[in-house]
């Protein structure tokens, strides 16, 4: 248990499925190497999450042709290794606490723009569902299984046959 009293940053994470069944990761642009996530980004005070998430969406990938299916049931709160947690959002919080949206995907490849706001990725691929957790860098890892265990049954039914 953490001895960390800080508070967690509000969060929303995005889980955009394209018709194949495969998830939007990027590779995040402030880490040299691997470091591939799904979007996510913070609620600003007032905002409500359903916002937000469209907001988000569209600052990290440049569009927002997606529809919400649903979200978690509960709050997702992960701890950030502590000398990262010491150096971004000015040290105020010890993590994120994130509620997950799962999303339909409902543009095309072209309409994905990275650089439309402020990069946060260097690059994007579709990644098959069952990958999806291997990518992710470890702190997140428990947090990306919940989810794909909580929208994994909704995932297959958006799946064209």
């Amino acid at each position: 248990m953490s001895e960390d009293n800080r508070p967690y940053r509000p969060c929303v994470g995005i889980m955009l499925v394209n018709a194949e069944g495969d998830v939007f990761v990027g590779n995040r642009i402030d880490t040299p190497g691997d470091h591939w996530q799904m979007p996510q980004g913070g609620v600003d005070d007032g905002e409500a999450v359903d916002v937000a998430v469209m907001r988000e969406l569209g600052e990290e990938i440049g569009t927002q042709k997606a529809t919400i299916i649903m979200q978690s049931n509960i709050w997702h709160a992960y701890d950030l290794p502590s000398d990262l947690s010491r150096k971004i959002w000015k040290g105020r919080y010890r993590g994120q606490k994130q509620k997950w949206f799962l999303m339909r995907y409902d543009g095309d490849d072209n309409d994905i723009n990275l650089e439309a706001h402020k990069p946060e990725f260097s690059e994007w691929r579709w990644s098959p569902l069952n990958d999806l957790c291997d990518r992710i860098v470890p702190f997140k890892r428990d947090i990306y299984e919940k989810v794909v265990e909580e929208f994994s049954t909704h995932i297959k039914a958006m799946q064209k046959p």
